[in-house]
């Protein structure tokens, strides 16, 4: 399970490449127990004898990248509106300095596009892919804060705790209940008609924010 969870995989999954291993070398490589697996001494030799040869591996690897003059091709890239407009953007102009021959091609949507279908080749997602073949990386946690323009709060005042936010202009979604629920939690029941400007467009939403439509909700980062 430590190793499934290390690798991003499911431990079924991660099971069933030992079975198919041992059965491609002909050799038990682990004990199974209650404890989970203990390496057998030929798995024990094997693995001394893999890990030298994948150091080997890695270090001609390496020599090779160094010996191209450069790293060239399409990546697409499938984001987030917010991440592909307002954070992709300089990052791939940095890419293009570094490595002129690599294409970028980004898809600008909140659905969780299906890497296995080829729709992208990387996907940067504010959920877990649910996908166990796929190879995740978590970047980092992002927190979501209450923001306003200065000429709203300085025309309505400023709240001071979350329920001073019912008496206040809402931005928020047209369609999804997530802000709704959000409120919930924190004790204060809100409808639909409770967000003076709706938008399923997350650019948009915080472009409204932004020219002091009222308060909505935004990353840290991005305020």
């Amino acid at each position: 399970s430590a190793a499934a969870r290390k690798l991003a995989a499911s431990q079924p999954t991660l099971g069933r490449h030992i079975a198919e291993l041992e059965q491609a070398l002909g050799v038990t490589l682990f004990r199974r127990g209650r404890r989970g697996y203990a390496l057998t001494e030929a798995g024990s030799t094997l693995y001394e004898r893999g890990r030298a040869l994948s150091e080997q591996a890695s270090a001609f690897s390496l020599l090779a990248l160094g010996s191209v003059e450069a790293i060239e091709g399409t990546v697409r890239i499938a984001a987030s509106e917010v991440v592909a407009a307002y954070v992709l953007p300089e990052m791939t102009a940095r890419l293009g300095a570094e490595e002129p021959g690599i294409e970028v091609e980004i898809v600008a949507s909140n659905q969780v596009e299906n890497l296995l279908r080829r729709d992208a080749d990387i996907a940067i997602r504010m959920v877990k892919p649910a996908q166990n073949e796929l190879v995740a990386r978590k970047v980092a946690d992002i927190p979501l804060r209450a923001c306003a323009a200065k000429s709203y709060l300085d025309r309505r005042g400023r709240p001071r705790e979350p329920g001073d936010l019912a008496g206040h202009d809402l931005i928020g979604f047209d369609r999804s209940d997530e802000i709704i629920r959000g409120f919930a939690q924190f004790g204060v029941p809100l409808t639909r008609n409770a967000f003076r400007f709706r938008t399923d467009n997350q650019i948009v939403l915080w472009e409204a924010v932004r020219a002091g439509n009222g308060i909505g909700f935004g990353q840290e980062p991005l305020a």
